[in-house]
């Protein structure tokens, strides 16, 4: 008898462990990015992340009496930790990566069987229950560190994330309040805040010191350390799919469907923004390339990809654009999970000599 098993299925002969580190590995030009523009916080989240992580897997495997070595070697739980660590804010509390891997590990995975039953991606489970949860911490992002009169060292950064205060008595609050003009932390809240009561135009938004002409082809006001990031997950994301790591489908999807919403958008509203501006603002390119195209939760026909991909960016220009929450990412997709056996179902290739794809 053949051993059914299931998703993630592949054909090219790796490993589960080899393809979750070749995503990792894609996500390091990002994760330098990040660094270099919001501080050490970030590897503080990751290191946080992975050791719980892995505590919580060996935890799990050992009460299911599965072999606990054979699951964390897949390197999946290590790779949900590290997308969920760069999605959250990186001087949020140690306990918020902390409740968000639990219910990442637990509730985005195990509770359906463990890698390949579960039908939300994991991290942005986690993601999800954070937002709604906890939203101050959740946005409380800090501005560029070039911005601040005192960036925070790496010993800051772990007195911030434990303490709540920096090595020298400082909060988040006090550091982003030397800052002139600073209306919220991130580009998509500045303009979110300022366009939702439909007075201000993204034109007059933009003299925040957040925003810079950042883009040697465009002239147009960009998110410093937005666009660079969003820049880093496009280079990783197109080695995934020069290696054949993941499928080009759900990716051009995602952004076509994204940038042609944002043009209508720009067309009908006075106060939208620009739509290019929009594929490089908050976690586009990392949602495009590395979270919707999750082997387990995505699409898994050549059509189903497409159509998942288009579903997934007009989500996320409808709650940009008409939702309360600025990005809007990690609901996209995880709605679009839900749709995924129903796109599967009508999107089955036809197999030959039966009637009706049968």
């Amino acid at each position: 008898m053949f051993r059914i098993a299931s998703s993630p299925h592949t054909h090219s002969g790796k490993l589960t462990a080899r393809i979750m580190l070749w995503v990792i590995f894609a996500m390091l030009p990002a994760l330098a990015v990040q660094i270099y523009f919001f501080g050490f916080g970030v590897l503080i989240q990751i290191a946080l992340a992975v050791g719980f992580a892995l505590l919580l897997e060996y935890i799990v495997t050992l009460l299911r009496k599965k072999p606990k070595l054979f699951y964390i070697a897949d390197f999946s739980v290590v790779l949900t930790a590290a997308i969920l660590a760069m999605a959250i804010p990186p001087y949020a509390p140690y306990w918020v990566i902390l409740v968000g891997i639990f219910c990442a590990v637990i509730f985005g995975k195990h509770v359906y069987g463990g890698l390949g039953q579960n039908v939300f991606n994991p991290a942005m489970v986690g993601y999800v229950v954070l937002l709604i949860s906890f939203p101050v911490q959740m946005t409380a992002w800090l501005p560029p560190i070039s911005l601040l009169n005192e960036p925070p060292t790496l010993a800051d950064s772990i007195h911030l994330i434990f303490s709540g205060i920096t090595t020298d008595g400082f909060s988040l609050h006090q550091l982003v309040a030397s800052i002139d003009g600073m209306t919220s932390a991130t580009p998509l809240d500045t303009v979110k805040t300022g366009t939702k009561s439909m007075l201000f135009s993204f034109a007059e938004l933009s003299h925040s010191p957040i925003f810079s002409s950042i883009l040697p082809f465009s002239s147009s006001l960009y998110g410093i350390g937005w666009t660079q990031l969003n820049l880093a997950f496009l280079l990783g994301g197109l080695f995934l799919v020069w290696r054949k790591i993941i499928h080009w489908q759900i990716p051009v999807a995602f952004l076509s469907a994204l940038f042609a919403m944002a043009c209508l958008n720009f067309a009908l509203s006075p106060v939208a923004t620009p739509p290019l501006w929009q594929l490089v603002s908050g976690a586009t390119m990392f949602g495009a390339f590395f979270i919707a195209t999750d082997p387990v939760t995505a699409s898994i026909t050549p059509t189903g990809k497409l159509i998942f991909g288009a579903l997934a960016g007009v989500l996320v220009s409808l709650i940009r654009f008409y939702g309360n929450y600025p990005d809007g990412v990690a609901f996209a997709i995880l709605l679009s999970n839900i749709c995924v056996p129903l796109i599967d179902h009508y999107s089955r290739p036809r197999v030959a000599g039966h009637q009706g794809g049968r």
